[in-house]
């Protein structure tokens, strides 16, 4: 009775032990999976950051695979998309046009990453268009081409979004998106940024699993 007393209690020390490596196992990896940033994005906890670019490749692809990431968050954590202006020859007039969106989302109650919000249509319709159909616009020197597009997709009017242009929430979220240029001069975009401290090295990215894995450990920190 004794010995088969011990041996159950062993077997649950070797279960525990065997659980507890595997946690370790699977904790991020600071260096190989994450840095920290040295500048925080301010008011940023209980968050994933994405920074991208409509001219973005890599950005491109990853947006199939960010409406996965976005459902498996866990609840009361927010997923954030900032716009880099300062990546392609229209990245200012496309961050205008995201912040006009993703205020009006705002205001009309709408989340947005859903896919009824301004933001997205506008989103994936850049993407179609650049990476897609390879739409150019000219190359830069035809601004108003380009935000028509955007416009088009989302149905509102130019003169519309030239009112919204300088609603304060709009201006807010454009500063708010400047620390996007910092965050991309260390690895480029897209970029995943968790809590606003933790910058996840895309290299390191093996699955979606692991992605979501990283994001998991780096919220738990």
């Amino acid at each position: 009775m004794k010995e088969s007393s011990l041996l159950t209690k062993f077997s649950r020390l070797i279960g525990i032990a065997v659980l507890f490596g595997s946690i370790s196992l699977h904790a991020a990896k600071e260096g190989t999976e994450y840095m920290v940033l040295p500048d925080p994005v301010p008011n940023a906890q209980n968050s994933v950051i994405e920074v991208f670019s409509y001219d973005c490749p890599f950005c491109f692809k990853y947006s199939k695979i960010v409406p996965k990431i976005v459902k498996d968050l866990p609840k009361g954590v927010a997923f954030k998309p900032f716009h880099l202006k300062t990546k392609g020859k229209y990245g200012v007039q496309a961050s205008e046009l995201f912040a006009v969106l993703a205020v009006k989302d705002q205001k009309n109650g709408i989340d947005i990453n859903s896919d009824a919000s301004l933001f997205h249509k506008a989103e994936y319709k850049y993407f179609d268009e650049y990476h897609v159909k390879k739409n150019r616009w000219k190359d830069g020197a035809d601004p108003q081409s380009f935000l028509k597009t955007g416009l088009d997709a989302v149905g509102m009017s130019e003169s519309e979004f030239n009112a919204e242009k300088s609603n304060p929430a709009v201006l807010n979220l454009l500063k708010t998106w400047d620390i996007s240029y910092e965050i991309a001069k260390i690895q480029g975009v897209p970029a995943f940024v968790v809590n606003g401290k933790y910058l996840i090295y895309t290299k390191s990215i093996r699955s979606i699993d692991h992605l979501e894995q990283i994001i998991n450990d780096l919220l738990k920190m």
